[in-house]
């Protein structure tokens, strides 16, 4: 029997189609369900090419009991956040603890917590005049971004990059390096 991903996503979904091809031939793993908090998400479109379900969810009105209810419906053994912008409700992550990873694109501890994603991060690395970027793969909690690391990668920022060259470098990791780290962790070979 295969073990089933989760994947809350709040926007176009690049990081989310990734792990949706990296596993859909897998022998062990599938992704079994997207979950969404944006009706518009990009991230719905990808989700049906890949005949995953998708669930499109209020997160104003959800609570934590009914998506763990969702993840129980779904047999979900592992959840990843892939560019989903909430919080992640207490219930989960008590249930899914060490079973919960989420991405951040940039170098954790730094530029992490409250308002820090997207294009945010990356202004903030330029402004700082940072040297180098990367994305962070870590264990989420109840605190945004303060989760045990579990990977980093890094990439070097020339002192003429934007923001959006930085995003595009990190998102570039990103798409190399997580969905082979989640692979990992749920044969628990890490």
């Amino acid at each position: 029997m295969k073990k089933n991903i989760a994947i809350f996503a709040s926007g176009g979904g690049s990081n989310a189609e990734k792990i949706m091809s990296f596993f859909s031939q897998h022998q062990t793993i599938q992704v079994k369900v997207v979950l969404t908090n944006n009706s518009e998400a990009g991230v719905l479109a990808k989700a049906k090419k890949f005949h995953v379900e998708s669930v499109i969810f209020d997160s104003k009105k959800t609570d934590g009991n009914h998506l763990l209810k969702l993840m129980q419906d779904f047999s979900v053994d592992f959840i990843v956040l892939a560019g989903y912008l909430k919080k992640v409700p207490a219930e989960i992550t008590k249930a899914y603890k060490n079973k919960l990873v989420n991405v951040h694109p940039a170098l954790l501890p730094k530029f992490g917590g409250p308002g820090m994603y997207g294009i945010n991060v990356h202004r903030a690395v330029v402004a700082s005049k940072e040297k180098i970027s990367g994305m962070t793969i870590h264990y989420v909690n109840d605190h945004y971004d303060e989760g045990a690391i579990i990977e980093q990668h890094s990439c070097e920022i020339s002192a003429d990059d934007t923001p959006e060259i930085v995003a595009e470098k990190v998102l570039q990791l990103e798409h190399k390096f997580f969905a082979p780290c989640i692979e990992k962790l749920i044969e628990n070979e890490i």
